[in-house]
């Protein structure tokens, strides 16, 4: 799987870095409807959920090495 996850939820466009990730699961906690684990033991996007944008932000800032990254619309890095 690529290192490098992208997709676009309540208007913003997330990036999960997963050679970052070490899997604390702080996100999915937050937003269990977009986080999940997978096979390998780290974060990637589940199904289609939708939350919003509020939580999805809390939930990317929850990340302890920055793995999650949030980007509006106007392209401006909201997290980290």
């Amino acid at each position: 799987m690529n290192d490098l996850q992208e997709k676009r939820i309540s208007g913003l466009l997330l990036k999960i870095d997963r050679s970052t990730c070490i899997a604390t699961t702080n996100c999915k906690k937050v937003a269990p409807e977009i986080f999940e684990l997978d096979e390998e033991n780290i974060i990637s996007f589940k199904g289609n959920g939708d939350v919003d944008s509020e939580r999805l932000i809390e939930a990317c800032s929850v990340c302890p090495v920055n793995a999650l990254y949030v980007i509006d619309k106007e392209g401006n890095q909201l997290v980290p």
